[in-house]
């Protein structure tokens, strides 16, 4: 579908799965290259996979990494509809142990960092031994953020997007394309 309706909007397709596939290649080659020869059962790279959004994206490059490895999840919040509310806040706590670990938090979008500042912030007091960042989409004309993003997919520009683990009011996570609005 080249557009589709999410409630009053309209979108139109922005990155097809081909590309997104492309991309899962590329970033799963780089956290093999990066952490393949260091991980080891005694010590797996710990993904922190942040909810809702970044469960399809986490999932494909679960298909591709091939060093040991511990999934966590935890679930912040920040967006209601199209808005940011400006507060991120943890709804769900860390499933997993964190505490002397090297993790990667794994994220469909970063705009103004506020849920990477949250983020480290969590891992730090959870005692995480390394922390690093990975996401699927970023823009960068909107991040404010001190922390470095390690592993980029894509950079897009400031435009709501919904599809692939994106959402708009928790719909269109489903799509296995990312559409942009449609103004």
């Amino acid at each position: 579908m080249e557009k589709i309706k999410i409630h009053d909007k309209v979108f139109r397709k922005f990155i097809p799965y081909e590309k997104l596939c492309t991309i899962f290649d590329e970033v799963a080659a780089r956290l093999n290259s990066d952490f393949g020869p260091t991980a080891t059962d005694e010590d797996p790279i710990v993904l922190v996979c942040v909810l809702n959004g970044s469960i399809m994206f986490m999932g494909e490059l679960l298909k591709r990494l091939n060093f040991p490895l511990r999934i966590v999840s935890t679930k912040l919040t920040s967006y209601y509809g199209m808005d940011s509310c400006g507060e991120v806040s943890q709804s769900l706590g860390f499933t997993g142990v964190i505490e002397g670990a090297r993790c990667i938090v794994v994220e469909d979008i970063v705009d103004t960092g506020k849920s990477i500042a949250k983020m480290k912030q969590l891992l730090s007091k959870a005692s995480a031994r390394e922390i690093y960042y990975c996401t699927l989409c970023f823009k960068p004309g909107k991040y404010q953020a001190a922390e470095k993003i390690d592993y980029c997919g894509i950079e897009i520009p400031d435009d709501f997007v919904v599809g692939f683990g994106l959402d708009y009011d928790e719909l269109g996570r489903n799509l296995p394309d990312i559409y942009t609005l449609d103004i």
